[in-house]
């Protein structure tokens, strides 16, 4: 059986004094790594994703980076399976924040907030969310606006009030970790409902930091991207 001890065994196999350096690099100082290749890293965890949730769950309590990242990645890997019952996505969803204090990386939110997050709360309140956008973790406010990727790219147009309404909530957010994914989340919802994104921009664009609403007219026609920026 799949299990967190064969997981980080393969991950230690696996590491190389070259990967721990580059993984370092872009990690803050001192934040503990094995040195797994990134690819490799999602291989493994893909292969281990049969694992039970209580195997997951003491991932999320080791130490090094590359545990944690394989502990969102079966999340994820169990969340894409259409086999996947409504009490196994429930059981995901609330072990993903329980253990949020342990997704303390932008590509840890990144990975398994959409589909385990935002899949999960798609037709269900969103009030959870606009509690993250409101913390004062910078990764639990980045789940709050990523998860809605989800409904931007696999809903419909009545899905996205509450993604506009995340978002509004976070513009002033200076926080590249929070104001990135703010104009990437209105972007893609741009794709699904332009007119409700020129809705949003007319009334918030001059106040936005500039990055972020780069990011939230990229996809626009070129007139309208001039006429915001």
């Amino acid at each position: 059986m799949a299990s967190a001890a064969a997981l980080l065994a393969d991950l230690l196999a696996n590491a190389t004094a070259e990967d721990r350096e580059k993984t370092s690099a872009r990690l803050p100082d001192g934040y503990p790594v094995l040195g797994v290749r990134m690819r490799t890293t999602f291989d493994l965890a893909k292969a281990h994703a049969a694992m039970p949730l209580d195997e997951v769950a003491s991932l999320f309590d080791e130490p090094v980076y590359e545990a944690r990242l394989c502990a969102v990645c079966v999340l994820d890997f169990k969340a894409r399976s259409p086999k996947l019952t409504d009490d196994d996505r429930s059981a995901g969803y609330e072990l993903y924040l329980a253990k949020h204090a342990r997704i303390d990386s932008w590509d840890m939110v990144d990975r398994a907030a959409p589909r385990v997050v935002g899949r999960y709360l798609m037709d269900r309140s969103h009030d959870p969310l606009f509690t993250l956008a409101r913390s004062t973790n910078q990764h639990e406010r980045r789940t709050a606006i990523t998860a809605p990727l989800y409904w931007a790219r696999y809903g419909a147009p009545a899905h996205l009030p509450d993604l506009f309404r995340l978002a509004e909530v976070l513009l002033p957010d200076d926080d590249v970790v929070v104001s990135k994914p703010v104009g990437i989340a209105l972007k893609y919802a741009g794709l699904l409902d332009e007119p409700a994104l020129l809705s949003f921009l007319d009334q918030h664009a001059a106040a936005m930091h500039r990055p972020t609403l780069r990011y939230a007219v990229e996809k626009l026609a070129p007139p309208l991207r001039a006429r915001y920026l």
